[in-house]
């Protein structure tokens, strides 16, 4: 993914986005001894966005996270939530809900270099009472 080749589409298996990482980390260090903070330098740096699905109780499989990276901090790569799904209940046995706005996409340039515009999504949070 870091062969400077845009456009790469993978799956892998974890329970978050976060987790989603650390599963990387482990197949990379599998395969190749390699100090952690290089492999997680090229996961930041070959990773735009991660979308988290999962299958609900209902056995129905839904996106519940979309994050963004957006680089490295104390060793770390850290994610920007964008979209989480929210539960609104149930409906006929299904699992009701939609995803919501998180934050704003940061990382806008591979976008913009394509000719294509962002919108800026409506973020909504409730008041806390």
């Amino acid at each position: 993914m870091n062969t400077g080749h845009d456009g790469s589409l993978s799956t892998g298996h974890a329970n978050s986005t976060r987790d989603m990482i650390s599963r990387l980390e482990t197949m990379v260090l599998s395969g190749a001894e390699l100090p952690i903070a290089v492999v997680r330098q090229q996961i930041s740096s070959a990773i735009d966005i991660f979308v988290h699905l999962t299958r609900l109780r209902d056995r129905s499989r839904r996106v519940v996270e979309i994050s963004e990276v957006i680089g490295m901090e104390n060793g770390e790569v850290i994610l920007h939530p964008l979209y989480k799904f929210r539960e609104t209940g149930e409906k006929d046995g299904m699992v009701t809900g939609q995803l919501e706005p998180e934050g704003l996409l940061l990382n806008q340039d591979k976008l913009r270099m394509a000719g294509i515009g962002y919108e800026v999504p409506v973020l909504v949070k409730e008041a806390a009472v």
